[in-house]
């Protein structure tokens, strides 16, 4: 029996020059001087803005000009050999193509290094919410809590995240694959399955949404202590898996805290210090009580009235923006030392031409945001399937001819 998962047809040829557009025409650089870019980034000697693409395997099985050979989200979220084949061909699919547009490594790697991926869904599905698959869109979980059992979440029990539930079942299937890839190779390459770990949270607002919909901001008002309860307990159950992974993996912890809770953009800044704030100061508190790491925050939609505030009283010194934001008001906020992510918006990138990509990336480079070189140009925010070739040439285009020196 053959020891080669990859099938001749998965193979792709080169991304063709002719599929750039009118911004390919720039040097293709090799890992090496990719790293390099990198590495002047963060010891604060930019020589330009580095470019980094945040994708998932949509971009693969979403994406027609892909042969998905048919997979569904549901086959592959519960079967370990489609999971397997769907993070290989998602790896070499971003190797061969969307890499070539940022500075991530191109080419078959030494080793494939994959991992269950499960999206946004596990701490709704962990708390009992139904996972809803949608014929072109990524799974997602529908609200279950109504008033009449909105407090049934509280038996479930957080102290044993892994033994029970959405995570025994996932490490399950971390295991099949692991067994599946022992002894296999990938175009020719072999295949490490790394640690299946979930080290953050979407966010106590963001899954009470998941969880109550948007009866959770009528909580807010109506019931505050139910609403704080319920931030509490999935703040701490956060806390908890958190713990029990690294304790499963033997994990030190991360050099960098992260959190995310998308769905502040819906709070004013007033009732987001009253109701949220709490849970996020307790969040990064816990998991780096010393203010040894970095804590970094994730945040799409327009939240950034919330940025001071959390750099302020959170200590957020890394900011991962979504839209719409204000680049040139945002650094002038937060001030040089602050890392900020961001970019052309994802509608931009999917159904601009390139001239106009190519201008709103100049345009944000452009606005003042280099000010402190601690920025890095992506999409705003999750790349979609789909976006030609040319935008995303044009966007690292604009990366490559922004004379960072003139940035002050």
């Amino acid at each position: 029996m053959s020891s080669e998962l990859a099938k001749e047809s998965w193979q792709l040829s080169s991304l063709a020059d002719d599929a750039l557009g009118p911004y390919g025409a720039f040097p293709r650089l090799t890992n090496p001087a990719k790293q390099a870019v990198w590495d002047e980034y963060h010891a604060r000697r930019t020589s330009r803005v580095p470019v980094t693409l945040g994708t998932n395997n949509r971009v693969f099985l979403l994406d027609g000009r892909f042969d998905a050979d048919g997979l569904r989200y549901k086959q592959v979220f519960n079967d370990p050999a489609l999971m397997l084949v769907t993070q290989l061909r998602w790896q070499y699919v971003l190797r061969m193509r969307h890499h070539v547009l940022c500075d991530h490594p191109t080419g078959l790697p030494e080793v494939w290094e994959v991992s269950p991926d499960f999206h946004n869904i596990c701490e709704a599905a962990f708390f009992g919410a139904e996972i809803h698959y949608a014929a072109s869109e990524v799974p997602d979980t529908r609200p279950f809590l109504s008033d009449d059992c909105k407090r049934a979440i509280f038996d479930v029990d957080i102290d044993h995240p892994l033994q029970h539930g959405f995570f025994e079942e996932k490490l399950a299937m971390w295991e099949a694959m692991s067994r599946l890839a022992a002894g296999k190779t990938f175009l020719g390459r072999p295949i490490r399955i790394t640690p299946y770990a979930t080290l953050g949270t979407d966010g106590p607002l963001t899954v009470a949404m998941n969880l109550r919909g948007a009866a959770i901001l009528r909580d807010l008002k109506r019931d505050p202590d139910y609403a704080h309860q319920l931030f509490e307990f999935i703040t701490v159950a956060a806390l908890r898996r958190r713990e029990a992974f690294r304790k499963h993996w033997g994990m030190p912890a991360p050099q960098e805290a992260w959190l995310a809770d998308d769905s502040i953009a819906l709070l004013g800044p007033a009732q987001y210090q009253e109701h949220v704030l709490p849970y996020h100061r307790q969040w990064y508190d816990t998991v780096d009580p010393d203010r040894t790491r970095t804590r970094c925050m994730h945040l799409c939609g327009d939240a950034t009235r919330h940025f001071g505030t959390l750099r302020e009283l959170c200590g957020v010194s890394a900011f991962d923006t979504g839209f719409p934001v204000d680049f040139a008001g945002l650094r002038a906020e937060l001030g040089p030392d602050v890392e900020i992510l961001g970019g052309v918006e994802v509608a931009t990138l999917l159904h601009g031409r390139p001239a106009a990509v190519y201008r709103r990336a100049r345009a944000i480079l452009e606005s003042g945001v280099l000010v402190g070189s601690r920025f890095v140009l992506r999409e705003a925010n999750n790349l979609p399937p789909g976006v030609p070739w040319a935008n995303l040439a044009a966007m690292y285009k604009a990366a490559l001819d922004c004379d960072v020196s003139a940035a002050g």
